[in-house]
């Protein structure tokens, strides 16, 4: 059946948005970089302040349309992105190939339940529409605690959020994907119980996508 007869929801689900696999999941992945994702990931952006010579971690990388973004403002220092996905770490590496090929950036095949990365590695950590994958929410953020810098910085972005108010459709893909989809209060209890401080919720009346924005204190562990 060709793509012109298959919708893009058969293309998703074929695609598998929980560990994109195949041909489908590298067409969904491209495809993310121009939908709504891709403003999104744009918007979140501007939540944070990136100096040219960070060290950036992307977890979840997907397609590497964000990590390419990013790129634009980190002159000096140096990008990684982590994906337990072989499709979707071959599609970050084919994204950002000029990055690669000069050594500013990294793509490795690994997961948020163990990053290869001693503590204390990155400056600035985020994450685009992957946490709610995530296999244990509570244990993962601390791991991603133990390999941000002191003083840094972690920004989620997810495209939803628990709420009153969401259409049916979002409803059914929250249950068929297994999304965990907190509450902005929950979202904080998780981020202030992984001992990041500083908390900071970003939201937009009329929009259902949320920003969490943690930061490790001086001196944490």
């Amino acid at each position: 059946m060709s793509d012109m007869i298959r919708t893009q929801e058969e293309i998703t689900i074929s695609g598998n948005p929980r560990h994109p696999e195949g041909e489908d999941g590298s067409k969904m992945l491209l495809r993310m970089k121009t939908r709504p994702s891709a403003r999104l990931t744009g918007g979140a952006l501007g939540f944070w302040t990136v100096n040219e010579t960070d060290t950036v971690l992307d977890i979840g990388c997907g397609g590497g349309a964000a990590l390419k973004r990013i790129a634009t403002q980190v002159t000096t220092g140096h990008l990684t992105g982590v994906d337990y996905s072989p499709v979707s770490v071959a599609t970050a590496r084919e994204t950002n190939s000029d990055a690669i090929n000069t050594h500013k950036m990294d793509i490795l095949k690994a997961s948020v339940e163990q990053l290869p990365f001693a503590d204390d590695t990155f400056d600035k950590i985020i994450t685009v529409e992957s946490f709610y994958f995530w296999p244990s929410p509570q244990k993962n953020l601390k791991e991603v605690l133990r390999v941000l810098k002191n003083s840094g910085t972690f920004l989620l972005v997810a495209d939803v959020y628990q709420k009153e108010g969401l259409s049916d459709k979002t409803l059914e893909n929250i249950r068929n994907f297994h999304l965990f989809n907190p509450t902005p209060e929950e979202f904080r209890t998780l981020f202030e119980q992984a001992g990041f401080s500083d908390i900071q919720i970003h939201l937009k009346d009329g929009e259902d996508w949320i920003c969490v924005e943690g930061h490790k204190a001086s001196g944490s562990r």
